[in-house]
């Protein structure tokens, strides 16, 4: 008999002349019974050994398998047999089918990512299938059975991970403001909050696992219960984004630190700030209580560590010594050291009753964003921007590992309660799970989206302006696509960019309340404009060039000369955050709308408001005028756009049709149509005339159309984030 290598399941045998002398077993598949297949390769998920050496055998089979030799009258091609097994899934039990459709499944797609498109595979049994990286475009999974199957997830960049307390939940706060909820045992997605505007950068579970703290850009703390979802409480006070929070350990107080440079105490029951702990001289990045409740950590941009006493508030000891802003600390559970983390590269370790520093630890090549204990107190873990992990012996200082996987940024790192596993967040959009003593990444819950905060034209085209969270200004060919400048100033977000007319300066506005004007040549910064007291948002040069107006979260608008930085009016009547500035064609007014829920008009020269318009129920993020000044467009959270005639200020149409915030509006050169970008995804425009939607744009999401109606196994949140991903129900 023929002794078959994993080679041989996947070739046909030629002999010297190229004929075909034997078929490979693979090929036989379809005629095998259900039941032997079901013992064979149905008994489990596939091992990624098994994968690693199957796949490259399949795709290989697929790109060379006509060239090698023709297939004979009647045969298959490689893929059928496969998809064949999974069509023959329809109707069965779990039990008679095991994992066998889920294999088949995977190897379909990992081959080829379009493999299952399109397909009617409604009632198949398709259990522990991994389509993370599939495209699944109108597929009918309609009532399948889709038990641990693993699909690409909708989180972005992740800012912070926490495990529960009994170390079976992993929550994750991301920059779609969302925070997700998994069961680590079986992998499944098992809750989504939602309900912060902006970013989530915090995430702690309360000491009994029922209530989770989040911190969030959008200057609050929720708390929320686990097992609901619901929001028990929102937590306002800051003014700014809360970058970090932590219970007590009797989890009756809440910490929260904040880029307004403050450290709150807040009462979890009644949601009333207790304490507001004053001392930094810029924002706070970290907050950590010790292990006995009775002294509070806190990590700052001004590159100093606080101790502070929680019950009167006062600061304890200021450590000093990093050179650079420290992003994150950490008590040890025996509560003698206190570990920081700082964008030096450094760690430090400081004995937290004299304040000494005990050790230095050296190794990363960039920013230490995140670092954690483990709960025996011998290894501390941390986090960097260089992308790696790294875990030291606390003892001797020594880093006993470096772990290298992400991609990106790693914005925060935390040990599971066992102290085995090393979870880590990245701006790679990934989350990875670590076995900390073999220092291999167990598993890696991706995401499928991005966060860029404003993009700009050159007047001339040729050139594109992207400002992004990672506080950086990058200027880019749009014919090359290749980067032609990275500006670095700014200290916190870049939240909006805008050219000059004459595209020789490109402006951003920042989280640091600055602006910055750049020589787009040279790349050196012109000047820095101060005056906002809170983050500016928006940012627009005047037709002529000579001025530039800002709005900012500190309420305000503000005309600058261009040329001497001069700060020459303060616009003051909204009475809330000012979202977006805008001139109009003739540069003598200027349009501005607000979180207050209403636009405003202003003259130029003497900064008077000559008109309010109200109509909006929600925040109004997006303003612009048509061409011949006489509309304007507004877009707004109530998921509505308004046109509004500039001269009487009457509201003329509602354009109705996202299902999502809508964050930017722009009329076409002529005037006659309107375009619109909403959070639902999409792009539409519109007749001016008729206010009917012309045309609605949106990019194929991995599963767009992808018929989900009655599966099996498939968690609530699960089914969410495949219907943002375009599934239909």
């Amino acid at each position: 008999p023929h002794n078959y290598t994993w080679s041989d399941y996947f070739q046909r045998e030629v002999d010297d002349n190229g004929e075909v002398v034997a078929i490979a077993p693979l090929q036989g598949f379809v005629s095998e019974s259900l039941v032997q297949l079901r013992q064979t390769v149905g008994q489990g998920v596939l091992t990624k050994a098994v994968m690693d050496l199957i796949v490259p055998m399949l795709d290989k089979g697929a790109d060379k398998g006509a060239r090698r030799c023709a297939p004979t009258e009647g045969e298959q091609s490689l893929k059928n047999p496969l998809l064949e097994i999974l069509e023959a899934t329809r109707g069965k039990t779990e039990e008679e089918v095991g994992y066998l459709g889920g294999n088949a499944a995977t190897l379909l797609v990992k081959v080829d990512q379009n493999a299952i498109a399109g397909k009617n595979l409604s009632r198949t049994v398709i259990k522990g299938a991994d389509f993370a990286n599939a495209i699944l475009h109108n597929v009918n999974l309609a009532e399948a059975n889709l038990a641990d199957s693993v699909f690409t997830q909708t989180f972005g960049t992740v800012y912070s991970v926490a495990f529960s307390p009994n170390g079976k939940t992993l929550a994750v706060g991301d920059a779609l403001g969302d925070i997700r909820f998994w069961h680590l045992a079986d992998g499944k997605q098992i809750l989504i909050c939602k309900g912060h505007n902006y970013s989530v950068r915090s995430v702690i579970f309360s000491c009994d696992g029922q209530t989770l703290a989040s911190g969030s850009n959008d200057y609050t703390v929720k708390l929320w219960d686990i097992r609901t979802g619901q929001c028990l409480k929102t937590l306002q006070g800051h003014d700014n984004s809360v970058n970090s929070v932590d219970f007590s350990p009797n989890s009756q107080i809440l910490a929260s630190g904040s880029e307004d440079h403050t450290v709150k105490l807040w009462d979890i029951h009644t949601g009333q700030c207790l304490k507001i702990l004053q001392g930094h001289d810029n924002s706070v990045n970290s907050v950590n209580f010790s292990c006995d409740g009775q002294t509070l950590a806190s990590g700052s941009e001004d590159y100093t560590v606080k101790l502070w006493d929680i019950h009167t508030g006062k600061c304890l000891n200021t450590l000093q010594g990093h050179t650079n802003s420290v992003k994150s600390v950490d008590f040890s559970y025996d509560n003698q050291i206190l570990a920081s983390g700082s964008e030096d590269h450094t760690l430090k370790l400081w004995d937290i009753y004299t304040g000494q520093c005990l050790k230095t630890l050296q190794g990363h090549t960039n920013w230490v964003s995140s670092i954690t204990f483990s709960y025996d107190n011998q290894i501390l873990a941390s986090g960097s921007e260089d992308h790696t992990l790294k875990l030291w012996d606390i003892y001797t200082g020594q880093c006993l590992k470096t772990l290298q996987g992400h991609t990106n940024w790693i914005n925060s790192v935390t040990f599971s309660p066992n102290g085995q596993t090393l979870a880590s967040g990245s701006e790679d959009h990934t989350l990875k799970l670590w076995d900390i003593h073999a220092g291999q990444c167990l598993k890696t819950l991706q995401g499928h989206t991005h966060w860029i905060n404003s993009v700009a034209f050159s007047p001339n085209g040729q050139t594109l302006a992207s400002g992004s969270e990672d506080h950086i200004v990058k200027l880019w060919d749009i014919h090359t696509g290749q980067c032609l400048k990275t500006f670095r100033g700014h200290t916190s977000w870049v939240r909006t960019v805008a050219f000059s007319p004459n595209s020789q300066i490109l402006a951003s506005g920042s989280g640091d309340y600055t602006i910055k004007l750049w020589d787009i040549h040279t790349g050196n910064c012109l000047n820095t404009l101060r005056s906002h007291t809170k983050s500016i948002d928006s940012i627009a040069f005047s037709p002529n060039g000579q001025i530039l107006a800002s709005g900012g979260r500190d309420y305000t608008i503000k005309l600058w000369d261009i040329h001497t930085g001069n700060c020459l009016n303060t616009l003051q009547e909204h009475i809330d955050q000012v979202r977006t500035v805008a001139f109009s064609p003739n540069g003598q007014t200027l349009a501005s709308s607000s979180i207050d829920e209403t636009l405003k008009l202003w003259n130029v020269q003497t900064g008077k408001c000559l008109q309010t318009f109200q109509g909006h129920t929600k925040s109004i993020h997006s303003v612009t005028f048509s061409p011949d000044g006489k509309t304007l467009a507004s877009g707004s959270d109530d998921h509505t756009i308004r046109l509004w005639n500039t001269g009487n200020g009457k509201c003329q149409k509602i354009l109705r049709g996202h299902t999502n915030v809508i964050r930017t509006v722009a009329f076409s050169p002529d005037g006659k149509m309107l375009a619109s970008g909403s959070r639902d995804g999409t792009i539409k425009f519109w007749d001016i005339q008729t206010g009917e939607c012309l045309k609605t744009l949106r990019s194929p999401r991995p599963y767009e159309g992808m018929k989900i109606t009655g599966v099996k196994g498939v968690t609530e949140a699960e089914k969410a984030s495949l219907k943002a991903l375009g599934s239909v129900d």
